[in-house]
């Protein structure tokens, strides 16, 4: 896991985006030292995509997510 204040995240986007793409590390977005937010890749163990989030949820994948 890599733990990033919000600045170091905006400097640093592309790299910490090749971190969570090719070694699936899990970055921590911290403001004042909280974490606000959380970037981890999109791939689920069965090597496929989630769904795209720019479209609206199904029915039965709101069902699966709980």
């Amino acid at each position: 896991m890599i733990t990033v204040n919000t600045h170091e995240a905006k400097s640093n986007l592309s790299k910490l985006l090749a971190a969570v793409e090719d070694k699936g590390e899990v970055v921590v977005i911290c403001r004042n030292g909280k974490p606000i937010a959380e970037m981890k890749s999109a791939r689920v163990a069965a090597g496929r995509l989630t769904p795209n989030p720019a479209e609206p949820a199904t029915e039965n994948e709101l069902q699966t997510w709980g």
